[in-house]
């Protein structure tokens, strides 16, 4: 027969199976699963039947210990099966999956962050991962923290579940240019000692939502910088998500801003037409380019009579011309800049989000 560990009915859709007699291997798949976040099912004794238990075919992933292997052969095949054991010199284990299925073989206990990693993919339904855009000034004052907002506004519009991360602790904080200072939610604070995995869900849920998107900046307090494990963690659970997730870049390089760099499918560098303005940039691009492969210049609005060409800015910075920003930089009234990065979006391969964009 089949044991069930109570749990609610967004758990079960999710929920891995458990396959076990050994009472020290259930606990140690039970603690990873807790670790992870989810709840499993748990099957014991034989499958009843050619199709074995309900959660044999619905489960998204089936964690068999070794000792159960045997009575699960003739069981219907499936995807998502892991056959997980202790002993590293039984040869045999490798045969044994092939019987069952299996898709790989993991011993404990070498193999539990990427067992409690895999739980975590399956119980948060890791698909396709955000398309991640970095937003970097090529100067100071350049517009990059207007265009970041702008992009994420225009990306949440559209239907795309959108997260706008500030990584510039010096800015003055994205919440305030975007009115939402006050909403409640956490800062980067709260995440500074994070290390390892964070749970998508939860660092969604956690943070301020303004104008249909995600928002992760600063408090008003007296923090400067997040270690870069801490930056490594919050944006891979961003990106989990899917959708897109938007980050504003600082002027400098440092331990975390290179580990944003590093997380960035996309950079855009704003750089003023003007000819110190491209002396900065170059300096900028090159620092950058050391990390991120896809970098991109948007020229700011001209300032007056005398400026350089959009196209010839691009060339003088030595990096590909991604179009000018129209002079108009109001981020939420889906003016000139609003159909700028609207336009942005229709270009990039950013998968349309099911459900709630936010």
């Amino acid at each position: 027969m089949a044991g069930v560990i109570e749990c609610d009915a967004r758990d079960v859709r999710r929920a891995p199976l458990i396959v076990t007699e050994d009472v020290e291997l259930l606990d140690d798949l039970l603690r990873l699963c807790a670790a992870a976040g989810v709840r499993p099912e748990v099957g014991h004794g034989a499958p009843a039947g050619r199709e074995g238990w309900g959660g044999w075919e619905s489960a998204p992933l089936v964690l068999v210990g070794d000792d159960a292997a045997r009575r699960l052969r003739g069981v219907s095949r499936r995807r998502g099966v892991i056959l997980v054991g202790r002993d590293q010199d039984d040869s045999g284990v490798w045969r044994r999956a092939v019987e069952i299925g299996a898709d790989h073989v993991l011993v404990l206990p070498d193999g539990e962050q990427w067992l409690m990693d895999r739980i975590a993919d399956v119980v948060e339904a890791v698909g396709r991962p955000a398309l991640t855009v970095g937003v970097l000034g090529g100067r100071g004052g350049a517009g990059a923290s207007t265009l970041a907002c702008a992009l994420a506004v225009a990306s949440a519009r559209s239907g795309r579940r959108t997260l706008l991360v500030d990584a510039d602790p010096l800015g003055g904080g994205l919440d305030v240019l975007l009115g939402g200072e006050a909403v409640d939610g956490l800062r980067w604070p709260a995440f500074a000692e994070s290390r390892g995995r964070v749970g998508s869900t939860a660092l969604e849920e956690s943070l301020p939502r303004l104008h249909d998107l995600r928002v992760l900046s600063w408090d008003r307090g007296d923090l400067a910088t997040v270690p870069s494990e801490a930056v490594r963690a919050v944006l891979a659970a961003g990106r989990r998500r899917g959708g897109a997730v938007v980050v504003d870049l600082p002027r400098r390089v440092d331990a975390g801003s290179v580990e944003a760099l590093a997380q960035l499918d996309l950079g855009l560098l704003v750089v003023p037409p003007e000819l110190r303005a491209v002396a900065a940039a170059r300096r900028m691009a090159g620092a950058a380019g050391m990390v991120l492969r896809d970098l991109r210049v948007v020229t700011a609005p001209a300032g007056g009579a005398g400026g350089l060409a959009a196209d010839e800015v691009a060339r003088l910075v030595g990096l590909p011309f991604a179009g000018e920003l129209p002079a108009d930089t109001e981020v939420l009234k889906g003016g000139p800049l609003g159909r700028f990065c609207g336009a942005f979006w229709e270009r990039m391969p950013v998968a349309a989000v099911e459900g709630e964009a936010a």
